[in-house]
């Protein structure tokens, strides 16, 4: 795939999503949760964070719900992108929307007030999201993440990393300071191609197999080496499930931001997850109880 130019801004952006989901096979249970998608803009409403590094098309929360209707999900937890920054309006309008069945995870600082703080809880927000990854900006000021979760863990709220397999190596020592639910994205980004006795994936399995660490079994196009359907993803999900299958979640990425290859459609990921987790009751542990329970989903 080529660099797409946002036909109205002219900026380098990220590939719009696959407008032609396909009606997956694999029928979701009821209550089903996509724990890890996101809403762009619209950017006339919710304009982009002027430090972000990536400009995508708009993905609002029409198209997301119109999404979770075609693919049989229920509910949904929208996480916030660093195109967005620290800025969680678009996010917040969205729970808004479907404050049911939404649930939200903000970027925030320690710029911050209690009263922020208390108001984005009100509005569904349950967790806070540090990115690590080098194409997102890199490493955030680990004394103010320090601050910032010293801040919100009164309020129950739980920690999501996004990181690459670089930094589940380098940052293991400091990520194990957190006594606070820990949650992991995308398999932490460890490539299939460096197999699944690289060291990053020893880290991540060591992690997940606490008892306040999570791990959403999502991004198989991420680190996929051989592309569609990303059948080598597959075997990292199952071994992240056996070890751990009440603290895993899953989640399209819908509108898949900063991919660089193979653009995912989201009724084959949906279809991915009876490889994932291969019988009915680990299906709804990860679709459905894991995330109410973490959620606070009725």
């Amino acid at each position: 795939m080529t660099e797409y130019t946002h036909p109205l801004t002219g900026m380098k952006s990220c590939m719009p999503p696959d407008p032609d989901t396909k009606t997956p096979k694999f029928k979701a249970p009821a209550g089903a949760c996509d724990a890890h998608c996101h809403v762009f803009g619209p950017h006339e409403v919710f304009p982009y964070h002027p430090k972000s590094t990536y400009h995508p098309p708009d993905g609002p929360k029409e198209k997301l719900a119109a999404l979770h209707k075609h693919l049989g999900i229920d509910r949904a937890v929208i996480v916030q992108a660093s195109c967005h920054g620290p800025d969680n309006r678009a996010m917040m309008d969205a729970i808004a929307s479907n404050p049911d069945n939404y649930r939200g995870v903000c970027i925030a600082n320690d710029s911050f007030t209690d009263e922020e703080f208390a108001d984005l809880d009100a509005g569904g927000v349950r967790g806070i999201r540090f990115n690590f990854v080098t194409h997102l900006g890199g490493t955030p000021d680990l004394d103010m993440m320090r601050r910032v979760l010293a801040r919100v863990k009164p309020l129950g709220w739980h920690l999501v990393i996004h990181v690459n397999a670089e930094d589940i190596i380098k940052f293991q020592d400091f990520f194990l300071e957190f006594d606070m639910d820990i949650i992991v994205d995308h398999m932490g980004r460890v490539p299939t191609s460096n197999g699944v006795h690289q060291e990053a994936f020893s880290i991540l399995k060591q992690f997940v197999s606490r008892d306040n660490w999570w791990v959403k079994i999502c991004g198989s196009e991420r680190i996929s080496a051989a592309g569609p359907p990303f059948y080598d993803a597959v075997p990292y999900a199952q071994e992240l499930v056996e070890i751990a299958p009440d603290r895993v979640l899953w989640g399209t990425d819908w509108p898949h931001p900063n991919i660089k290859t193979f653009m995912p459609n989201d009724g084959d990921l949906l279809d991915l997850v009876p490889l994932l987790a291969r019988d009915e009751a680990l299906q709804k542990k990860i679709l459905v109880d894991n995330p109410a329970r973490l959620y606070g989903f009725e």
